[in-house]
């Protein structure tokens, strides 16, 4: 049973001319004999039949709608400000801002697990969503709800809408919902879903064109967004490169290569889990060894078997109007003005060598222990900013950084180990 033939934006679930209150009826038939494992009067199209598959086989309740092990604020947080979609967050909202004008839909934006990051629209519909658990923080994979936009887009891997009795819980049946997967441009791995969601009475054939040329407006801007900053990192890494006494590259956070000097041209190095200035061992190059850039790594290539030398950052942190971080590595140097809030972390780093919770520094920072939230994404765009010379849990400057602090000297990383 389709509705009209799918095109690159997704098949439609009504077609234009259709009478959405008939085909709704149908729906219901064609779910009821599925469900009750009668012959059906038809074929629900392949993208919903191969769904309420998955969802029965992985044991899902169709009587049961609400979506279980709803997130903290703190974890919600820390997911948003991680979140590659963060980046293209107003111009998923802003292209489409005519579809929830009116009141009748919201806006959804999900992670490539399905966790709701975000959503949007008037009070009224929202409050209508809540009673179905489709709220920030809440799992909307197949596996927790069954067949719907979000988790069935990231299932299929492309755009979905779902109308009436095609959603696999019951209490679905009165909504619609056209989603669109995101995918990084430079990888093609799922990043989230954006959705456009609301009573079944709003189902228009377009809509799924909309979001979807939005996903993919989305998917323009991160590929605009990762060329910018690849810019900025070989405009940073050029002079030291220049200087370089041997084979080096330069690379983002994530392995994809700025700038090469003496080693052959490649787009992309596969880089540790957990990348830390000193030395190591890359199948492309052999060994090497780290030094923190703004935004990535220099790596150098390097036969000598040696010790590794140490990452130096100078914190000069004594003008509240004025603080400045340099660091230096054996091929160069490079400064970075932290903020006041910045500043005043990285004191707190070097005065707890090893290491604070997010509750520690929330205590240290406005005198209570429950400002996590502010103090994770805080820490998320100070770390974006350093690269590797700071790690996680707890918040601490990495092995291998020598820190030497104007109000007291020099602090070895080998005083940092947890």
């Amino acid at each position: 049973m389709s509705a009209t033939a799918p095109s690159r934006y997704g098949e439609p679930a009504v077609g234009a001319g259709d009478d959405p209150r008939h085909y709704a009826a149908v729906l219901a038939a064609v779910y009821d004999a599925a469900m009750s494992g009668n012959r059906p009067p038809a074929r629900p199209r392949d993208v919903i039949g191969q769904s309420w598959g998955r969802v029965l086989d992985a044991g899902v309740d169709p009587d049961h709608g609400s979506p279980e092990h709803l997130i903290d604020a703190a974890e919600l947080e820390a997911r948003r400000s991680e979140s590659p979609l963060a980046l293209v967050l107003d111009d998923l909202t802003g292209g489409l801002d005519a579809m929830i004008a009116d009141g009748d839909n919201i806006l959804v934006i999900a992670d490539a697990s399905g966790r709701i990051l975000w959503r949007g629209g008037q009070t009224r519909v929202l409050h209508r969503a809540d009673r179905l658990g489709f709220v920030e923080g809440a799992d909307w994979g197949e596996r927790s709800v069954g067949t719907n936009a979000i988790g069935t887009a990231l299932m299929s891997g492309g755009p979905v809408q779902v109308f009436s009795a095609e959603h696999f819980v019951r209490t679905h049946h009165t909504w619609t919902c056209a989603g669109a997967p995101i995918r990084d441009p430079r990888s093609g791995s799922l990043l989230g879903v954006v959705d456009v969601s609301g009573p079944a009475s709003t189902i228009h054939p377009t809509t799924l064109a909309l979001v979807s040329a939005v996903a993919k407006l989305a998917e323009s801007q991160l590929r605009e967004h990762h060329r910018r900053r690849l810019d900025e990192l070989r405009a940073v890494a050029a002079p030291i490169l220049a200087r370089s006494s041997g084979p080096a590259l330069a690379v983002d956070a994530d392995g994809w290569v700025a700038a090469v000097d003496s080693v052959a041209p490649c787009s992309r190095l596969i880089l540790p889990r957990r990348p830390e200035p000193g030395r190591a061992w890359l199948h492309a190059v052999g060994a090497c060894e780290f030094e923190p850039l703004p935004g990535g790594w220099l790596v150098r290539v390097s036969d000598d078997q040696g010790p590794a030398r140490a990452t130096v950052v100078e914190l000069d942190l004594d003008d509240r109007h004025a603080p400045m971080v340099r660091v230096s590595g054996t091929e160069g140097s490079w400064t970075y003005r932290p903020s006041p809030r910045h500043a005043e972390i990285l004191a707190l780093l070097v005065d707890h060598p090893n290491g604070l919770s997010a509750a520690a520094m929330s205590e240290e920072l406005f005198g209570a222990d429950d400002r996590t939230v502010t103090v994770r994404a805080e820490m998320s765009r100070l770390r974006k900013s350093l690269g590797g010379l700071l790690a996680a849990n707890p918040y601490r400057f990495a092995a291998g950084v020598d820190v030497r602090d104007a109000r007291g000297g020099q602090r070895g990383s080998e005083t940092r180990e947890v």
